[in-house]
């Protein structure tokens, strides 16, 4: 009889101890969902301040055509990209990463020009979204920091044994970090010459 006790409560453990990972595994999940939304809404914020910024600028610089077209251009591309968390892949956070670095240097480039116009410099309008701009893009940065800390947290739960063997049981996946790609020539300092 005892032994059939004890059984039943290893039995009983386990179950306990199977739903506890798996309810685990759907919080780890749910909260880099919440994640990347925050992330999303980030990004909408940029894209939404970059056309003022650009009218704002253009004004006091018409003839920089080209930086405007390429900001412009680039917000555009950025745009066109947009992923829903539940389907985050690889390939489309590769994409996603290649767009907002496009436009994180075409912005460089606006704002070096900008750098050229004192009276433009002083003006509160431009101040204001270059404020905003700035305030946003260090949100965009800890959104992504803490995407990431859920990313890793899931990745490693779902790596590690034996939880590994109730995500293997119930399909979780791992999941990818977001990270701009640097390439050399964002890297680069924009040089504006008149």
């Amino acid at each position: 009889m005892i032994i059939i006790w004890i059984i039943f409560g290893a039995i009983l453990v386990g179950f306990l101890w199977g739903i506890a990972l798996y309810n685990g595994f759907i919080t780890l999940r749910t909260r880099t969902q919440e994640a990347w939304a925050d992330i999303d809404v980030q990004l909408k914020r940029r894209y939404d301040l970059i056309p003022n910024l650009v009218n704002t600028v253009k004004g006091y610089a018409s003839h920089e055509r080209e930086t405007f077209d390429s900001v412009t251009s680039a917000r555009a591309r950025a745009t066109q990209i947009h992923v829903d968390a539940s389907q985050l892949t690889p390939e489309t956070l590769t994409q996603m990463a290649g767009a907002e670095s496009g436009l994180t240097q075409a912005l460089g480039k606006l704002l070096a020009v900008a750098e050229s116009y004192p009276d433009l410099k002083a003006n509160e309008n431009f101040i204001e979204l270059q404020r905003e701009l700035s305030d946003t893009e260090n949100k965009i940065q800890a959104a992504r920091r803490f995407y990431n800390g859920n990313v890793r947290d899931l990745n490693i739960k779902i790596e590690s044994f034996p939880s590994s063997i109730i995500a293997n049981m119930f399909s979780f996946v791992r999941m990818e970090f977001f990270d701009l790609e640097e390439n050399d020539a964002a890297k680069e300092v924009p040089n504006v010459t008149f």
